[in-house]
């Protein structure tokens, strides 16, 4: 019987406790953070309040202007070879 508390107490010497303390917060976190990572923050007020419809609108006529340029460009370029060509 002696041997077995002397065991036990090697085996729950500092670093044996620090190490199971340590254990123990590490998966009673783990636990905590699973359970708010299944929730997650409700952030609707904030999304529902932003409206980009004008920023949407303002890049994809900035787009459009450059591939009209674009356009004009190789239309161009494909005259000038065709009357080079000839």
């Amino acid at each position: 019987m002696q041997r077995i508390t002397q065991k036990a107490k090697q085996a729950l010497s500092r670093k044996g406790l620090y190490l199971l303390g340590g254990t123990a917060g590490l998966f009673a976190s783990a636990s905590v953070m699973a359970q708010t990572a299944t929730t997650g923050p409700d952030l609707t007020a904030l999304t529902d309040a932003v409206d980009f419809t004008t920023v949407i609108t303002a890049i994809l006529a900035v787009a459009a202007s450059l591939m009209g340029l674009y356009m004009a460009w190789k239309g161009a370029q494909f005259v000038i070879r065709a009357v080079r060509g000839a």
